[in-house]
């Protein structure tokens, strides 16, 4: 195998692992709970609580910024981001109004944002960050 194939094979397995990952701890956070809460004067609320959803962002941010620490930003980013997805379209998508692809559609573009910028963060941070005086950012002279 030619060393550039290999690690293409290689950022496509770490993307499926962390896409299976992502889709494993929407189960595990989100999948068991599929029913509204109807309270005492008629508003209904749920199925999910701040405290899961907080659950699943949790989860995943740790093996995003491994990843991300690593250099694996692709991987991190499309890996996470297709598992979400996935796991939303599958609990999601016995909505007969339709409407359940919306809540797909914000699901990904929120976590491919949020896993880009905390992946950016975390590599620019590994690099040292850009310095300041030399970017036109504040410098004192």
């Amino acid at each position: 195998m030619e060393p550039r194939l290999g690690k293409t094979v290689r950022a496509l397995l770490r993307a499926l692992a962390l896409a299976v990952l992502a889709s494993a701890a929407w189960a595990v956070w989100l999948g068991w709970d599929q029913h509204r809460d109807v309270h005492p004067d008629g508003t209904e609320t749920g199925p999910y609580a701040a405290w899961q959803v907080i659950g699943l962002v949790v989860t995943l941010l740790a093996p995003v910024c491994w990843a991300a620490t690593r250099q694996h930003i692709a991987p991190a980013v499309l890996g996470t981001t297709a598992g979400l997805t996935v796991a939303a379209y599958v609990d999601w998508s016995d909505d007969s109004s339709g409407l359940f692809a919306v809540g797909v559609a914000l699901v990904m573009v929120g976590t491919l944002a949020a896993t880009a910028a905390v992946s950016a963060v975390i590599a620019a941070a590994r690099r040292g960050g850009p310095p300041l005086g030399r970017t036109g950012g504040l410098s004192r002279g």
